[in-house]
């Protein structure tokens, strides 16, 4: 089971969103798995990946200075080093890409480097199974999420839904993420901006900062 089950949107709006997870069982193979996990880690960042986390944090860090500006004032690149270097203990990592190539190239450089250790990938069913079939791998196993339920019609818009869901454990709120449409629509805010800050919040680092910008560029483009 993975959180990255619900992102929210159809097929096609995942062409440029790859997960891949690493994780070790606990009493199997977590015994000396750190740097088995550090060297998953080191193989993803080797093939740019959009993010990468290490369930405490991403490679957008958060910042300790609590001030209202400095969202729009931080350096915007990624630190996977932050994350490598922060991997003390066997637990879940995991890496995001923006196309099926770079996801490609990795997982078949995971696959030669045969770690011990779980590999899980999320994207769209179909996209998921061409990647597999592209490294040689058959899939032995699948899993959906349902969507959402909302009788009572308290669900904001699918553009809301498609940014915040991004981060399974729902630390990007939906106001947080109708914030960042409603600036860069407006022109206060571009996207790199707006993508840097909503990423910031999830811990695990599977936040799509590139689906993110075609996101708010699409909502930007569209409005009405």
């Amino acid at each position: 089971m993975t959180n990255t089950l619900h992102r929210y949107g159809d097929a096609e709006s995942f062409r440029d969103d790859y997960i891949i997870f690493a994780i070790p069982c606990k009493g199997k193979n977590d015994e000396g798995s750190v740097e088995k996990l550090k060297t998953f880690l080191r193989i993803c960042a080797s093939h740019k990946p959009a993010n990468m986390g290490n369930s405490q944090f991403g490679s957008y860090r958060p910042s300790q200075e609590l001030k209202p500006t400095v969202h729009w004032s931080r350096e915007v690149s990624v630190d996977y080093d932050a994350v490598i270097d922060a991997v003390h203990k066997a637990g879940t990592v995991a890496a995001v890409f923006d196309s099926s190539e770079k996801a490609e190239a990795c997982l078949r450089e995971v696959k030669e480097a045969d770690l011990g250790l779980s590999v899980n990938v999320s994207t769209s069913v179909q996209g998921a199974k061409n990647l597999g079939e592209c490294c040689g791998i058959q899939r032995h196993s699948v899993e959906y999420s349902l969507g959402f339920t909302d009788p009572h019609d308290h669900l904001p818009n699918s553009q809301v839904l498609e940014l915040s869901t991004m981060c399974g454990h729902g630390m990007v709120s939906f106001n947080m993420a109708r914030k960042m449409l409603d600036m860069v629509r407006e022109g206060r805010r571009t996207t790199d901006q707006a993508v840097a800050t909503l990423a910031r919040f999830c811990p695990c680092g599977v936040y799509n900062p590139e689906r993110a910008k075609r996101l708010l560029e699409d909502a930007r483009t569209h409005q009405a």
